[in-house]
C-alpha cells in the first residue's frame, strides 16, 4: 500500500517525471487527434509513424558517416521529422495530382516508407557500430526511463502544438467540416492541411520518446475516436479528447510503476483502448447504450401512434372499434394488439366501453387526430409531387410520419392547402399495412 500511495501522490521524482511528459503529451496527441479524425486523415497518422522509421535510419547513418556513434536523441528525432514532414507532403501530392483516394495514396506511401526503414535496419545491423540501443528507444518507447530533458522538450513540443492548435482552430473547424467551401471563399485549403499534417508530424515525433513509432497512432486517435461518442461540437470534441489523452497516459504510467515488468507504453495504448471501449458503451452522444435508449423510444413512440391511427381510421370506416378490427389493420399478433391498448389507456387515450369495443377518449382523440392529418398530408404529398401511385403511398407515409416536425407540416399545408381540416384519406381504408 506504500508502495502504491507512494506512485499514486506523484511522491518519486522519476514517476512524477513521466507522468507530466506524458500527460501533456496527450493533451496535445487529444486535440490534434481530433482535428485529424474529423478531417479524415486518422491514417495519416500511421503513415508518418510508419516514415520515421527510415528517417531515424538515415539519421543514424549520417551521424555515423560523420563520425559520431549515431544514437544522438535529438539527430534522431530531427531525421524523423523530415521523413514524417516528406511522406505527409507525399500523401498530398500523389492525392492531388493522380485519380488515386486518400486511402490509397496513404497504403502507398506508408508501404514504401516501412520497407525502406526495414531495409536501412538491415544495413546498419551490418556495421561495426550498429547497436541499436539508440533505435530500440525510438521504435518501441522509452517512458520508464524518461530524464529531465526529455520531459521538458516534450512538454515545450506539446504547449506549442497546443497553442497553434488553438490559434488556428476556426481555419481547422472550416477544414474539417467543409473544404470546397472554404477554397470558394479563397482560403488556402492545401497550406492549412499541410499546417494540420505538420502537427500531426510534431505531435508523433514528441511521442515517439513515450510511446514508440509502433504504438504511437494508438495514443494520437484513440482518445479522439472515445471523445467522439460524447459530443457533436468540436471545441468540446478536442477538450475531451484532451483530457483523455491525458488520463490514459495517467493511468498507463501508474500502472506500469505498479506492476513489474509492464512496459509504460503499451500499457498507454491499452489504458487509452479501455477508455473508447467505455466510451462506445457509454457515451451521452453516440453510446451504444443511449442508442439503445433512443431507438426503444422511437419503437414505443412508433407503435403508440401506430394504435392510434388504427382506431381513428376504424371510427371513420365503420363508426366503431373492435379489437378484431385492430387486428386487419396491420400485422399485429393478438397479443401486441392487447400491449398496445393496455399502454394506451394507461395513458388516458382509449376507455373500454363494452366487451371488445375500444373508444378513444378526448385526449386520445386529438392524438390521432395529429398522427392521421400527419399521414396523410404526406400522402398527398407524395401522390402530388413524387408521383406516387395512391395504392402504394401508405406504406411510404408510413416510414417518414412519426418524424414530420412543426416546420415541416407548416410547410406541407401551405403546398397543399387543406385549410387546417384534416384530409381525406387517398386511398381505400382498411388496407393491411406493412
Amino acid at each position: 500500500m506504500d508502495t502504491f500511495w507512494r506512485v499514486l501522490l506523484l511522491q518519486d521524482y522519476n514517476t512524477r517525471l513521466v507522468v507530466i511528459g506524458t500527460v501533456l503529451l496527450g493533451i496535445a496527441a487529444g486535440s490534434v487527434g481530433s482535428l485529424l479524425l474529423l478531417r479524415k486523415r486518422a491514417l495519416v497518422g500511421d503513415v508518418i509513424s510508419h516514415a520515421t522509421l527510415p528517417g531515424v535510419g538515415v539519421a543514424f547513418l549520417l551521424m555515423v558517416m560523420m563520425g559520431g556513434t549515431g544514437r544522438w536523441s535529438i539527430g534522431l528525432l530531427l531525421g524523423a521529422a523530415i521523413a514524417g514532414v516528406l511522406a505527409a507532403a507525399l500523401v498530398l501530392l500523389i492525392k492531388r495530382t493522380t485519380m488515386l483516394r486518400d486511402d490509397a495514396a496513404m497504403a502507398i506511401v506508408m508501404s514504401a516508407a516501412f520497407g525502406l526503414g526495414i531495409a536501412l535496419l538491415g544495413v546498419i545491423q551490418d556495421l561495426p557500430n550498429g547497436n541499436q540501443a539508440g533505435l530500440e528507444s525510438i521504435i518501441y518507447g522509452k517512458t520508464a526511463s524518461m530524464v529531465q530533458a526529455d520531459a521538458i522538450g516534450i512538454g515545450i513540443a506539446a504547449i506549442i502544438v497546443i497553442l497553434i492548435s488553438a490559434a488556428l482552430y476556426k481555419e481547422f473547424r472550416l477544414l474539417c467540416f467543409d473544404d470546397h467551401f472554404a477554397g470558394s471563399q479563397g482560403w488556402p485549403v492545401t497550406t492549412l492541411d499541410l499546417a494540420l499534417l505538420l502537427l500531426g508530424t510534431a505531435v508523433t515525433v514528441i511521442g515517439l520518446q513515450a510511446v514508440g513509432l509502433i504504438l504511437v497512432l494508438a495514443f494520437l486517435i484513440i482518445p479522439a475516436a472515445a471523445a467522439r461518442y460524447w459530443t457533436d461540437r468540436l471545441v468540446i470534441m478536442m477538450v475531451i479528447s484532451s483530457l483523455l489523452g491525458a488520463a490514459s497516459a495517467w493511468f498507463g504510467v501508474t500502472i506500469s510503476a505498479l506492476v513489474p515488468r509492464m512496459p509504460a507504453g503499451a500499457v498507454i495504448v491499452l489504458s487509452a483502448s479501455a477508455i473508447f471501449m467505455l466510451s462506445l458503451v457509454l457515451g451521452s452522444r453516440r453510446g451504444l447504450l443511449v442508442r439503445l435508449i433512443r431507438a426503444r423510444g422511437i419503437r414505443h413512440r412508433t407503435n403508440r401512434q401506430h394504435i392510434l391511427r388504427a382506431i381513428w381510421e376504424c371510427e371513420e370506416t365503420s363508426g366503431k372499434v373492435c379489437r378484431g378490427d385492430l387486428l386487419k389493420r396491420r400485422r399485429w399478433t393478438q397479443r401486441e394488439v392487447d400491449r398496445l391498448l393496455r399502454k394506451a389507456r394507461s395513458r388516458g387515450e382509449i376507455e373500454s366501453a363494452h366487451g371488445e369495443e375500444v373508444v378513444l377518449t378526448e385526449t386520445g382523440q386529438e392524438a390521432a387526430q395529429v398522427v392521421v392529418r400527419n399521414h396523410r398530408l404526406w400522402e398527398l404529398f407524395l401522390i402530388r409531387h413524387a408521383d406516387i401511385a395512391p395504392t402504394h403511398v401508405d406504406r411510404d407515409a408510413d416510414e417518414i410520419e412519426h418524424v414530420l416536425g412543426v416546420e415541416l407540416v407548416q410547410e406541407l399545408e401551405a403546398a397543399l392547402g387543406p385549410e387546417g381540416s384534416l384530409p381525406s384519406s387517398p386511398h381505400v381504408l382498411g388496407e393491411a399495412s406493412p
